[in-house]
């Protein structure tokens, strides 16, 4: 048994992170001492806008007027796929309660947070599918208010389909912002007079990072970094399908890798013949970013078994992973680590990015291997409470007593003595050796 590379990447997503880590620092430190005088200035610098930050009902509606009624039905089609998927994902989710000792009653409260602040990157495309995906989560988890912010698209407005798919999804501020400033404005409710107690969304590097420097301050979605997609295929996958599904992701930017997990040598060789051609017959912009993606971090690997295949794929932890297989169940079962998974041919990674329910924000950077994408689950708290009666109280306050003082915490072993002097009068309790030191 062994693996083979075909082709390895010469860069990795980690080549850039320095670089990202020190620009965020400094934007992040000057928008704490000047707050919104200093996000209008990076608004004005770094996306040559100068107009209105949050956006008025008027000015969403005049705009939305701008929306052809046919592009209208096709995202009003793509939001109902995910606020239906969401919605089931909530209703998986449920309160309890149980009694774990005789008068002891613990439980669970699934509850949103108040405030979602969801992204949509602007940059070289209009992200229109990211606007529904991270608003329509958060209205179907309950979020009472949800921020929304995407920059200024090519030196103009916000893209009007993007503002549209924000506001139909059901986002209840909307401010033209787009990178590090708008992941900080979010943050400290700057505009909106609402800081976010989640971020969710994906963007570039400089995004990326924000949220990562801003994590703990406000809960986020994933560490994410460029789109990954990895095709894991045998001798029965069509290569022509899977050239154009690697060059398919690869479009996303300059440093999204697309990986390639095979245990056929003829059909890798193939496809590897093919992805250039495919990315020549782009036009100049995804033709210049799939192909530096492809270049510097597109990775080929043959395998003797399938076993093999799935240790290397898990290895990865790919954000987006399609499998061209046999047996697909078999793969389902033995696969554990990626963002989303597509099985066989019918379905793509396209599909799921922009109209099949499943959200398509993911990890990234082999995150997959400890975190799904973002859900319902990433806008809703799992509170638990608890209740006992003073009997219980006997029983539990007895040996908490004990184990406190094991650890030496005098005062957490008195809280009990406490209650059971006050409950249990003139009663002897074993409690363990008060601590002296």
């Amino acid at each position: 048994m062994a693996v083979h590379y075909l082709k390895t990447a010469s860069k990795t997503p980690e080549t850039e992170t320095a670089t990202a880590q020190k620009v965020v620092g400094e934007m992040l430190a000057e928008i704490g001492r000047r707050g919104e005088a200093a996000v209008r200035d990076y608004a004005r610098t770094l996306d040559g806008w100068d107009g209105e930050i949050l956006l008025t009902r008027a000015e969403i509606d005049r705009r939305a007027a701008e929306v052809p009624a046919s592009v209208k039905a096709d995202i009003d089609f793509a939001i109902a796929q995910v606020r239906a998927f969401a919605l089931a994902q909530r209703d998986s989710l449920r309160d309890f309660s149980v009694e774990v000792h005789r008068g002891v009653t613990a439980g669970q409260r699934v509850v949103p947070v108040n405030v979602a602040g969801c992204y949509a990157p602007a940059g070289r495309y209009a992200h229109i599918a990211s606007a529904y995906m991270g608003v329509a989560t958060a209205k179907a988890a309950g979020v009472k208010t949800i921020v929304a912010c995407s920059g200024p698209f090519r030196g103009g407005p916000m893209h009007p389909y993007l503002l549209y798919a924000f506001d139909k999804a059901g986002a209840d501020a909307i401010m033209t912002l787009g990178g590090v400033q708008a992941i900080a404005s979010m943050a400290d409710g700057l505009f909106s007079g609402r800081p976010a107690d989640v971020i969710v969304g994906p963007g570039n590097k400089f995004v990326a990072e924000a949220k990562r420097s801003l994590f703990g301050k406000v809960g986020i979605d994933v560490f994410a970094g460029p789109s990954e997609v990895a095709v894991i295929a045998d001798d029965s996958a069509d290569p022509a399908i899977v050239a154009s599904d690697l060059v398919g992701q690869a479009e996303h930017g300059h440093e999204s890798p697309a990986w390639l997990f095979t245990t056929s040598r003829p059909l890798a060789e193939e496809v590897m013949r093919q992805v250039p051609l495919l990315i020549e017959a782009l036009p100049p912009t995804a033709q210049g970013a799939a192909g530096a993606a492809w270049r510097d971090y597109g990775e080929v690997v043959v395998c003797d078994t399938r076993d093999e295949v799935v240790a290397v794929s898990d290895r990865y932890a790919s954000e987006h992973l399609e499998v061209h297989a046999r047996e697909l169940d078999w793969w389902l079962d033995n696969l554990t680590c990626y963002g989303s998974l597509f099985l066989g041919e019918e379905t793509t990674v396209a599909y799921g990015d922009k109209a099949s329910g499943p959200n398509h924000v993911l990890p990234t950077k082999g995150a997959a291997r400890y975190s799904g994408g973002l859900s319902v689950h990433k806008f809703m708290k799992t509170l638990t409470w608890q209740r006992m009666t003073r009997e219980a109280a006997r029983d539990i306050g007895e040996v908490t007593a004990r184990i406190s003082r094991l650890e030496g915490m005098e005062a957490h072993a008195r809280t009990a003595d406490d209650r059971l002097a006050k409950y249990y009068p003139g009663q002897h309790f074993e409690r363990g050796e008060p601590v002296t030191v």
